[in-house]
């Protein structure tokens, strides 16, 4: 389905120089704030105190339980609701000196100057070495990924477009986390479920304008034209179907980023930088590395080896 029709090709090429030094300064700048300011690890990965409260007449408003736990000068505190606003999950990270029995009192202590109802379900401390585990086993996931990618594309793909794409999408992660780096957004776990979306992601959309480009080699009526002219070709057919498939995603991610609360902001935030990053990197970075790695018609279509013939 071509809802949007371009009549011509657009000439994505004549720009991969400037699109290729853009995406390298954007990289550079990623990895300097990634190893300056660090990322913000969340209380799952440096631990903390978990706190479950629960309200018996009325529910309570996470942003006004929020603003109330900032008396206590503990850091950023998470809260959400646990099914309904009537039961609560509160994380705050550790500090020293505070138990987790004294921190909980507080918490109740707090609360209940809004909602003398409040009771306390449970509480549960997250010691640094659970935080170390989930680290490392968050950083085992990404890898696996990114191994399972590198495996599959250079099944799939000749080395060229296989390298393209991996640099491509190494290019999306680095550059989401080092905006979590630079703004100290929170680095959750539902921040790395959205990494790893993303790369997913990333993929599908390099795979189909890859396999539109070796099609457009393949063709007899790209005979003769040269390696740019196919790839603004095979890139601009797919035009529709990206604008189609990522716009509509990127609403919803938007809606959820806007509605869904802060339980979903990282993710959400990760997934509407990745989808954005995802077709520019597919489509002017991934593209014009074509280029560079010394693309020809001759890499994908095999010359007939010539038989030689009986000397008589």
């Amino acid at each position: 389905m071509d809802l949007f029709r371009f009549k011509r090709d657009i000439p994505f090429m004549s720009y991969g120089k400037v699109t290729t030094l853009i995406s390298l300064i954007t990289f550079i700048a990623a990895v300097f704030f990634l190893f300056t300011k660090g990322l913000n690890f969340s209380v799952e990965f440096t631990g903390g105190t978990v706190i479950e409260v629960q309200y018996e007449n009325e529910g309570a408003d996470p942003n006004r339980v929020r603003s109330r736990l900032a008396e206590l000068k503990m850091g950023e505190a998470q809260v959400q609701t646990l099914g309904t606003n009537k039961q609560l999950m509160i994380r705050l990270p550790n500090k020293e000196g505070v138990s987790s029995a004294q921190l909980s009192n507080q918490v109740l202590e707090l609360l209940k100057q809004d909602h003398p109802d409040v009771s306390l379900r449970k509480v549960e401390f997250i010691g640094p070495q659970v935080g170390e585990e989930l680290v490392n086993h968050g950083l085992l996931a990404l890898l696996m990924v990114v191994v399972g990618i590198i495996i599959y594309l250079s099944v799939r793909f000749e080395w060229r477009f296989a390298l393209s794409a991996i640099i491509a999408n190494m290019h999306d992660v680095v550059v989401i986390l080092g905006c979590f780096a630079l703004f100290q957004w929170e680095f959750s776990l539902t921040v790395l479920a959205g990494i790893l979306a993303v790369l997913g992601y990333s993929v599908n959309e390099s795979v189909v304008v890859f396999d539109r480009i070796r099609e457009n080699i393949r063709k007899p009526a790209m005979r003769g034209k040269p390696i740019p002219y196919i790839i603004d070709n095979a890139i601009t057919a797919t035009m529709s179907r990206t604008i189609i498939t990522h716009g509509s995603t990127e609403a919803m991610v938007i809606a959820m980023l806007l509605f869904g609360g802060p339980a979903l902001e990282g993710f959400a935030i990760a997934l509407t930088i990745g989808i954005v990053f995802g077709i520019y990197s597919s489509v002017l970075v991934a593209s014009p590395l074509l280029l560079f790695f010394g693309l020809t018609r001759e890499n994908i279509i095999k010359p007939p080896k010539q038989k030689e013939e009986a000397v008589v």
